[in-house]
């Protein structure tokens, strides 16, 4: 694997000089053959067979000191180790660090520097076992999400040695003062010093901004005011960054040096709203985990950094919420240097003790040193989802939250705190943001979120604790903190040398029914006669991420309906493994929406709206209009229509406000004849003085006209014959009908079947108590299971709600095959939102992989085409047979909805059939 770019050059002159240690090291974990180890990066990312090994490993190098370093100060500086590091010197202890994420180092003893150094570092990685690891189980130290994509232990940053005077300085803390043009600089000290302290502020070209040279006498903490004429803000499109160098001089020799960047810039909430420097911030963010395809947590390079960062620009993202981690510190520099916020997080604990709440604070008050002087990083976590806490039960653990919030807020006032990032069933005590996380799948959960979403946005009591100690205000800004839907990567982009990456064979270990497990999926789609449905394995892959992308732009767009809510943070920026809701993978390939992504994410998004998006050939559609203007204000605008390329007219619309949603009258627009069986794009395009400044689109299905059904039917349900009639159907008695139509089944109609009956079965709201089509059970005469123990037709149905099939986590990819009589419905093979008001709330399950070929006519997959499984599906049964679907075809008046209309004449005639 391709070990990180060093951090710093070496340099072996100046006030401090470096030398770097990453590169080869020996390694040997306990029980196991000694090898040698790149560093930086976990033992777990170098060893297939250590991927999940806690415990003790040694790792050890020579090190040779520059001679000319050997009358100064010399150190061993250690970027982060995981867990407990303990550093010795040629057999001479230097001393012991806890904590996996931040930087530590020990001086090496003067008399030590003579000779060819070796230093030694043994770190323990524990496990959840309390009774060998009792000082620090797993469950009880910062992790984060080790505990769901494997454990990392070792040395995963940078080492370096540095010479140095002792008394150099240890900190500075800065403070800007954007209205003021001030600089407030505390200073720490490693020991006394007299002489002279002098801080320098360079501006982006390098020019000195101001200086100030402060006398030191024994001291050791100072502080200094600085104050800089025309200040440049660090903004989002214009990050101007300054740069203080500071120096410790003695009698005009300068003894210690350092450098460190810095912003000018506000982050604010207040009337329920952001402000980035004053101004009005709508917040478009994406989770990201921080995970890289080779080195796990440490990233390959600061190139690899910034074409992330570029690439999360060009989607149109304003804000990385860095999930219950602790970057390496490059992480933020390249945000700093490119213009993006920064949510970060605490890594979280598994179980709330004395020893583990104390580490979560000590880890955010490491997090404040090492990074606090960063621009880009405006917003704090301390719990993520209650993870680590009881917040529903356990008092003490809500009051002791709240005393971390304001513990937080006096260590660092300048950024908004998070205390718990809340999903059902918990919630927030006190809080500077008011957010939540959900999950749905679109289009079958479609209405679920915009009615989840509206209860959001009415800003609802349960974001917050029942329990009557919420210190809610009432002007928190709304977020919508996680949310988002699956699009597949493809498998070849992944590989490296013609290999799959190591964790394609994880996932089974997860709560998903084997959804989230990768290895095979190819296979998989050849096996289950998927490549009859979609024309390559190449285009499913393409289609599942177009999927992703119309998923979200519902989302997004439904989010922005309301003004109340002032962001969201999609889940989430890259793949992680098995976890393929990225908006790229996990080489950072991006997904094929990618330049298409800004125009839903971004500042001005236009929201259209349809009760249905599916309408007849030669009706008018009525499309709901809006306009979010998100953080910008907007002059008068025009926003221009087109109907598959071609103008359709354009409104006029006057200037609006920030954070406001303008609602536009509904445009009515005709759908004609020939545009029979076909998807038709409506383009919206919002300009000013004939600049762009925002567009989207809409997807519309057109049904061709229905003629009068020729095939008889029959139902002895008086709610289905009404309906059939009310399509134009002759409903017939049963003996002379083609199709009979019942919502379940008894005997009597397999009886019927087997003597040459055709039917369909409309199951998807009728009881049907033994989990089958029937409503009768056989009088079974030999011990049931398996098939054998299906009754006839042999078609199980089950709900999906409280099933994997549900997708409100993994999300499923539901499709219907365009053959047969179903060959005249537009769009395709996936589902979309047209099909919103027919979505089954059950699925039909008994069926080989063989059968999905020629008996299954639609259904849906999970995760990495798992459980595949049908809405409409058919069998033989005797001389007769049975087309039996999911799909909910009678939820509104007969004829009303194209896609519920068209989809039954299609079963109805299949079923027909001879």
């Amino acid at each position: 694997m391709s070990i990180a770019s060093r951090r710093f050059p070496d340099t072996h002159s100046g006030p401090r000089a470096r030398l770097s240690l990453d590169g080869t090291w020996d390694f040997q974990l306990e029980g196991q053959t000694s090898t040698t180890i790149a560093v930086p990066a976990p033992w777990q990312a170098h060893f297939p067979d250590l991927r999940a090994a806690a415990g003790v490993a040694t790792y050890s190098r020579a090190v040779a000191v520059p001679k000319e370093w050997r009358d100064r100060q010399v150190i061993v500086h250690f970027g982060a180790v995981n867990y407990f590091a303990e550093v010795s010197v040629n057999g001479r202890a230097l001393g012991s660090h806890e904590g996996g994420y931040l930087p530590f180092e020990f001086v090496i003893p003067g008399d030590l520097l003579k000779d060819e150094l070796r230093l030694e570092v043994k770190v323990t990685l524990p496990s959840a076992d309390a009774q060998a690891f009792p000082d620090f189980p797993f469950d009880e130290i910062p992790h984060g999400k080790q505990s769901w994509y494997g454990m990392l232990g070792g040395i995963w940053q940078s080492v370096w040695l540095e010479c140095r005077c002792e008394a150099h300085i240890t900190h500075q803390a800065i403070r800007a003062d954007l209205a003021m043009g001030e600089v407030i600089i505390d200073v720490e000290l490693a020991s006394p010093f007299t002489g002279a302290l002098t801080i320098t502020l360079l501006d982006r070209n390098g020019k000195i901004a101001s200086t100030v040279e402060l006398a030191l006498n024994g001291e050791m903490h100072a502080s200094a005011a600085l104050s800089v004429a025309k200040v440049e803000a660090w903004s989002l499109d214009d990050p101007a960054l300054y740069r203080a160098v500071l120096e410790l001089s003695e009698q005009g020799v300068v003894r210690d040096s350092i450098e460190e960047n810095f912003g000018f810039r506000t982050f604010e909430a207040k009337d329920g709203k952001f402000f980035l420097n004053g101004q009005p911030f709508y917040m478009r963010g994406a989770l990201d985990q921080d995970y890289y395809p080779e080195g796990i947590c440490t990233p390959p390079s600061t190139e690899f950094l910034e074409d992330q960062a570029r690439k999360s620009k060009e989607l149109g993202l304003n804000l990385l919420r860095c999930h219950i981690k602790v970057p390496d510190p490059r992480y933020y520099d390249v945000a700093d240097r490119f213009g993006l916020l920064v949510w970060t997080e605490i890594p979280n604990i598994q179980t709330f003790t004395e020893k583990s709440a104390k580490r979560l604070l000590d880890t955010m008050e490491g997090i404040l040193r090492r990074d606090g002087n960063h621009p880009s990083i405006v917003i704090w976590t301390i719990i993520n989802e209650d993870w680590g806490t009881r917040l529903v039960e356990s008092a003490d653990q809500r009051s002791w939250l709240e005393n971390a919030y304001h513990w937080l807020k006096e260590k660092d006032p300048t950024r908004l705190v998070v205390d718990n990032s809340a999903c059902i069933p918990n919630f927030h005590v006190v809080s500077d943001i008011d957010d939540y996380h959900y999950y749905a799948s679109v289009p079958e959960m479609a209405r679920e979120w915009a009615d989840w979403v509206s209860a959001f946005a009415g800003r609802p009591g349960w974001s917050y604790s029942p329990n009557g100690d919420a210190k809610r205000r009432g002007d928190e800004p709304l977020v919508v903190s996680e949310f988002g839907v699956w699009g597949l990567p493809h498998p070849e982009k992944l590989k490296r040398d013609d290999k799959e990456p190591f964790w394609f064979i994880n996932g089974l270990e997860w709560d998903s029914d084997g959804a989230t497990y990768p290895h095979g999926v190819e296979q998989r789609f050849r096996t289950y006669q998927f490549d009859k449905i979609f024309p390559s394995f190449h285009s499913f892959i393409k289609d599942t991420q177009w999927h992703q992308f119309n998923a979200l732009k519902f989302e997004i767009e439904e989010m922005r309906r309301h003004a109340s809510i002032q962001g969201y943070v999609i889940t989430e920026l890259t793949d992680l493994h098995w976890e393929a809701n990225g908006l790229m993978d996990m080489q950072r390939n991006t997904r094929a929406y990618h330049n298409r992504f800004h125009e839903i994410n971004t500042d001005v998004v236009i929201v259209p709206r349809m009760q249905h998006y599916a309408v007849w050939a030669g009706d008018a559609g009525s499309i709901e209009l809006e306009i979010s203007t998100g953080g910008t204000t907007l002059p008068p605008t025009e926003l221009h229509y087109s109907v598959n390329g071609a103008n359709a007219g354009k409104i006029a619309i006057p200037a609006l406000n920030a954070t406001s949603v303008h609602h536009l009258p509904v445009l009515s627009l005709p759908f004609t004849v020939d545009m029979a069986g076909k998807q038709i794009s409506i383009q919206f395009t919002l300009t000013a003085d004939d600049s762009e400044i925002a567009r989207n689109s809409l997807d519309v299905s057109v049904y061709g006209r229905r003629s009068k059904p020729t095939i008889s039917v029959f139902s002895a349900e008086p709610e289905i014959a009404q309906y059939l009639s009310a399509l134009g159907y002759d409903v017939a008695d049963a003996d002379r009908a083609d199709v009979r139509v019942a919502s379940s089944l008894n005997q009597a109609d397999i009886d019927a079947m087997e003597h040459g009956a055709h039917y369909v079965s409309l199951a998807d709201a009728a009881t049907l108590p033994f989990g089958n089509l029937r409503n009768d059970q056989p009088n079974w005469n030999y011990p049931t299971g398996g098939d054998r123990g299906q009754s006839m037709p042999q078609m199980r149905v089950t709900e999906r709600n409280g099933t994997i099939w549900k997708g409100n986590w993994v999300t499923g990819f539901s499709w219907l095959k365009r053959s047969g009589a179903f060959e005249r419905l537009p769009g395709g093979p996936l589902t979309d939102l047209s099909f919103v008001g027919v979505n089954p709330n059950r699925v039909i399950t008994g069926f080989r992989p063989i059968h999905f070929d020629g008996l299954v006519h639609a259904g849906t997959m999970v995760g990495w085409i798992h459980k595949p499984c049908a809405t409409i599906a058919e069998r033989r049964v005797g001389a007769g047979r049975i087309v039996a679907t999911t799909f909910g075809l009678m939820r509104e008046p007969a004829g009303t909805d194209p896609v519920a209309a068209t989809l039954l004449d299609c079963i109805i005639e299949t079923a027909a059939t001879r």
